[in-house]
């Protein structure tokens, strides 16, 4: 019996000295924002208030990958935010995202990530992860993002599309709205709608890993509906062809922009990720 007894208690002290795996948040900032959009929203705050600590900011520029580190960088529970070129063509802005899993993989070996990201953020998130070989993502959380393209991509490439002489007029008197839209051009370009040779029409047809995805949708989910950016059907992960039936799909009837809500909706998807 007493055999029995401390065999039962080292097996029980065993178990509490194994590694405790945590998960780590990665934020990924949609078109005109920034690692800051978060908390301008309010999500980082109700992240905060249930446990989840910032760890701190990763920046990516000529000079490599560099981190902000703020003082929940050892918490059980952790987040990133990151902060990309957000007017630069989807591949540019995945390449900078890869090096930043990189280096998030190499201060947290052993721990989960989850990539959650908004608006075209999501759609970088979702490219990191089919040509990088993040094997430590176990779910990718998308919001509004617009994975089978939106037709105002469409628009700002038409009202760009102005031919010389007359852009010389236009880039004197356009203002900063439209040299902001001529800047973006190339992003346009990746978030029209699938067809053959775009972006989206490859992306949509790779393989994706093995992982969970949730798809959070704004506005009612019937076809066509959605917010002014992007329509429904194009923000559920279920109508990309290479994942059909493999998003879970959570609807908030919100505008597209990031709102505190976002951050009830993302901690209950936590609770039930596991």
């Amino acid at each position: 019996m007493k055999k029995g007894f401390v065999a039962i208690m080292l097996l029980v002290a065993g178990l509490l000295s194994l590694p405790v795996r945590a998960d780590v948040l990665v934020l990924v900032h949609g078109y005109l924002a920034s690692a800051h959009t978060w908390d301008d929203s309010g999500v980082t705050a109700l992240l905060q208030q249930h446990d989840w600590q910032r760890a701190g900011v990763y920046v990516s520029g000529p000079a490599g990958v560099q981190l902000i580190p703020a003082p929940g960088l050892n918490a059980s529970h952790k987040f990133y935010a990151v902060d990309l070129p957000s007017e630069a063509p989807v591949l540019v802005q995945v390449y900078q995202l890869e090096q930043i899993l990189g280096a998030i993989s190499q201060v947290h070996k052993d721990e989960p990530v989850i990539l959650i990201g908004h608006s075209a953020g999501g759609v970088v998130a979702r490219a990191a992860l089919v040509l990088g070989s993040h094997k430590n993502v176990k779910a990718l959380i998308t919001i509004a993002s617009p994975h089978l393209g939106t037709s105002r991509a469409e628009q700002a490439l038409d009202a760009t599309d102005i031919p010389f002489p007359i852009s010389l007029v236009t880039d004197f008197f356009g203002g900063g709205a439209y040299h902001t839209a001529m800047r973006s051009r190339s992003l346009y370009v990746d978030l029209v709608r699938p067809q053959p040779g775009t972006l989206l029409y490859w992306l949509n047809a790779q393989v994706h890993p093995d992982i969970k995805y949730i798809s959070i949708v704004r506005g009612p989910a019937q076809a066509g509906w959605g917010d002014y950016i992007v329509p429904a059907y194009s923000q559920d992960m279920n109508n990309v062809p290479a994942l059909q039936g493999r998003s879970s799909l959570v609807t908030v009837p919100v505008s597209h922009e990031l709102e505190p809500i976002d951050g009830s909706v993302i901690l209950d998807v936590l609770s039930r990720l596991g």
